[in-house]
């Protein structure tokens, strides 16, 4: 396999935020451009503008205007924002909002024609960043539409570590929506997408999947809620019935506090804060959130902007290495999994209506 160095684009996000502090200090150690060509879409002013605020070691930036330029061994800059934009530390401006879309677009368009190998995108601020051209709840969604295929990819936030996988049926939605929003249908695709993640982005050859319920105690049979029976197991049993491993659904709080979610391979949340309060609980410092669903690798850090300690020199950069490790490993998972499944073995038909038995390999798999 092709042991290239990736070509890793990393957004600059909020510009008055914690983004550029754990950019640089990621790409301060220098074993990190000997894994990857990072090239950082935002502006060189801004950058070594945190540098001298925070008294960071200096980086010896190379300034390109495509990413086909981008010098292996360096860390990388295009620059994409006004020049004679600020950073306000701290502040939610509209400013920094415009700039971290300009950042993201620039990035997207050159993955999209195949500049880049993977995508890292440093936190942005949901209100500031939102615009008639930005009218999205997050990246996660922005990317659906964006690499979607016309519907035909759809997009699951997975937020992982070493340990621990969780995916949502349902995002960024206003908690009074859930219920409405949850559908057999819905929870079955997101089964299904999360079980191919597992295989071609992870290398889980059979993953386990740890359904959640979305009532109390699992609804106590009805007493708390009847989602469970009408709506979450049925949706199971219907990924199974398509090559699915999963189990469930289990009461949150005691499937989280007994740990049980170290017997699987992922765990499937029925809202946001369901699944992502007990992981950030367990695991905020090297957690990363993964796009998974998409033809494209994307993944950020599990934190985000931080006002309250930007520019302050506090931020660790250990989820953001984190966020970048993990897109490298999915793309070489991805690449592994190509090539293994790229001839599968056809059936093999045999007619025993004679005395020797005989092989017609000639026949289409009809898939029944």
């Amino acid at each position: 396999m092709d042991k290239k160095l990736i070509k890793t684009g990393i957004t600059q996000g909020d510009i008055n935020g914690i983004g550029y502090e754990v950019i640089l200090k990621t790409f301060a150690d220098e074993r990190m451009t000997e894994l990857c060509t990072p090239i950082i879409y935002g502006s060189h002013k801004i950058a070594l503008h945190y540098e001298k605020t925070m008294e960071l070691p200096p980086l010896s930036f190379k300034i390109i205007n495509r990413a086909e330029d981008a010098h292996v061994g360096k860390v990388n800059i295009i620059n994409c924002v006004n020049k004679d934009i600020e950073p306000e530390i701290s502040k939610s401006t509209h400013e920094a909002g415009k700039a971290a879309y300009a950042a993201l677009e620039a990035a997207v368009a050159d993955m999209k024609r195949g500049a880049l190998d993977v995508l890292v995108t440093a936190p942005v601020n949901k209100y500031n960043i939102n615009s008639e051209s930005f009218h999205f709840p997050g990246h996660t969604e922005y990317l659906e539409e964006y690499f979607g295929k016309n519907g035909t990819s759809r997009s699951l936030m997975i937020l992982l570590n070493d340990h621990l996988r969780v995916a949502l049926v349902t995002g960024h939605i206003p908690v009074a929506e859930i219920k409405n929003r949850l559908t057999q249908q819905g929870i079955m695709d997101k089964l299904l997408v999360f079980s191919a993640a597992l295989k071609q982005d992870f290398g889980i050859i059979r993953p386990r999947i740890a359904v959640l319920a979305l009532n109390p105690h699992a609804g106590d049979k009805g007493l708390l809620g009847e989602e469970e029976e009408t709506m979450i197991a049925p949706a199971i049993r219907e990924a199974e019935k398509r090559g699915v491993v999963a189990f469930g659904p289990y009461a949150a709080d005691g499937f989280f506090g007994s740990r049980a979610y170290l017997r699987f391979d992922g765990v499937l949340a029925m809202y946001h804060d369901q699944g992502l309060a007990p992981f950030k609980a367990l695991t905020m410092d090297n957690g990363v959130n993964y796009t998974a669903g998409l033809p494209i690798v994307r993944t950020s850090p599990a934190h985000g902007t931080a006002y309250d300690i930007a520019g302050q020199n506090k931020a660790s950069e250990k989820s953001f290495r984190q966020a970048v490790y993990v897109a490298m490993d999915v793309y070489r998972n991805r690449q592994n999994h190509r090539e293994i499944t790229a001839n599968p073995l056809q059936k093999q038909y045999v007619s025993k209506g004679a005395d020797n038995v005989k092989l017609d390999l000639t026949k289409e798999d009809s898939g029944e």
